[in-house]
């Protein structure tokens, strides 16, 4: 009787160096969203190596499963950076993201127990204080934290999965958005949808949260359109002289006439 052969066990050194790579992907991932390595921003594997006590290896890793997560890209002997979302990018995803919310806010209407509904309200409570604050930081987690529990308590793994990354994809563009104005709006929202969720109505707790992420693509529109609107007005006032220079330019050439 012959012996059946076995794959041979990946080797400890590669497991550990595959763990360590999520380490650091995870690590890195945070520094993007929280802003500390910004939109363009290019990565420096050893200098991020060496930020975090690692060798090059599993940064190079780490790199990979970012580009795969949408976070970054890497440009042909030029290196890597921080993906720099668009406007135009920004305002599908919401429009992709208004629909996978238009099902988890009927879905909760329908499921949600009073002691989740607790929880939401309390979430929401707290971006309305964040927002009051003027605290741009505080009210951004928690709003990742509000809409990534409305996802779980939907209890679709695959609809966790890629809501997630597309919110990752819009934190590159989005924290631009949030002033106090903004953050005021989006607490009074957030009320709103636990307030329709807590009423066990499903077209109104869809409906709600479908509403809340067409605003935020319309107020991104709108912010990106003052945006384009104030640099134009500002290279036109460059590119246009003043009236002191157009005088003083007359002047020269009355000179130069008159000579």
């Amino acid at each position: 009787m012959t012996e059946r052969k076995t794959s041979p066990l990946p080797d400890i050194a590669q497991l550990q160096s595959n763990s360590l790579a999520g380490l650091v992907q995870t690590e890195i991932e945070r520094l993007i969203l929280e802003g500390d390595l910004a939109p363009g921003a290019k990565l420096a594997e050893a200098t991020l190596a060496d930020r975090l006590g690692v060798s090059r290896g599993p940064v190079r890793e780490a790199f990979r499963m970012l580009e795969e997560a949408g976070l970054v890209r890497t440009e042909k002997n030029r290196g890597v950076f921080v993906r720099d979302v668009s406007v135009e990018e920004a305002l599908e995803i919401f429009e992709v993201r208004a629909v996978m919310d238009l099902y988890v806010g009927r879905k909760l209407a329908e499921t949600a127990t009073p002691a989740q509904v607790r929880e939401l309200r309390q979430l929401a409570d707290a971006m309305d204080r964040a927002a009051k604050a003027g605290q741009a930081q505080d009210f951004h987690a928690t709003n990742l934290a509000f809409h990534d529990r409305l996802l779980e308590l939907a209890g679709n793994a695959k609809l966790v999965a890629t809501y997630r990354k597309l919110v990752k994809e819009l934190s590159l563009y989005r924290r631009r958005n949030l002033n106090e104005e903004s953050m005021a709006v989006y607490a009074r929202e957030h009320k709103q949808i636990v307030k329709a969720i807590a009423t066990g109505d499903p077209e109104a707790a869809g409906q709600a949260m479908f509403q809340h992420v067409m605003n935020s693509r319309a107020r991104t529109l709108e912010a990106s359109r003052r945006t384009a609107a104030g640099a134009g007005a500002a290279a036109y006032a460059q590119a246009e002289p003043s009236p002191k220079a157009a005088r003083g330019k007359a002047g020269r050439k009355a000179a130069a006439a008159a000579t």
